[in-house]
């Protein structure tokens, strides 16, 4: 009588039940390194539209401006009405950029070289709680405001942002 070689079936369940402790362990961990680099990138995006407010301001003359007049679809040529400062991602809708929605809404003027924009309010929102862990905004103060947990946006309209509590070291 020969001895067949192989695994028994204890065997392969030992195995499986290691596998699926480890994964119980790592799931967790890698959702919560998505959402930060989210989150992180959810603030380099208000970074950027904070900059190209304040370089728009000062090229044009006509105040702040909105996120599609910021930047424009590509091939880009600078302008008053597509001023080439931020990437299409983030100026051309939906709007949306590694689940967060952004915005930028110029207020307190009429946008003209007489009655320019004074005042500007932009924000990024998670688009689910899955997404990020935090909503943000900023405003012509260019100091990054946010609201832990939540998927409604804040900042949008004139002051909102500066009555935000919480800021970003």
């Amino acid at each position: 009588m020969s001895k067949e070689k192989g695994f028994s079936l204890i065997e392969l369940l030992v195995v499986v039940a290691i596998i699926l402790i480890i994964a119980a362990i790592a799931i967790p961990n890698l959702l919560r390194s998505r959402i930060a680099a989210n989150d992180a990138s959810a603030v380099g995006s208000i970074r950027v539209i904070a900059s190209a407010e304040i370089a728009y301001s000062n090229a044009y003359g006509t105040g702040f401006a909105t996120l599609l007049t910021l930047g424009g679809a590509a091939p880009c040529t600078a302008s008053a009405g597509t001023a080439c400062l931020i990437d299409p991602i983030l100026s051309v809708a939906p709007y949306t950029k590694s689940g967060f929605a952004v915005a930028a809404v110029p207020n307190n003027g009429a946008g003209t070289a007489g009655n320019p924009y004074l005042q500007y309010e932009a924000n990024a929102t998670p688009t689910s709680v899955v997404n990020g862990s935090r909503a943000f905004c900023t405003d012509q103060s260019a100091v990054i405001h946010y609201v832990l947990n939540s998927v409604v946006a804040i900042g949008t309209g004139p002051g909102t942002c500066a009555g935000v509590a919480k800021t970003l070291q």
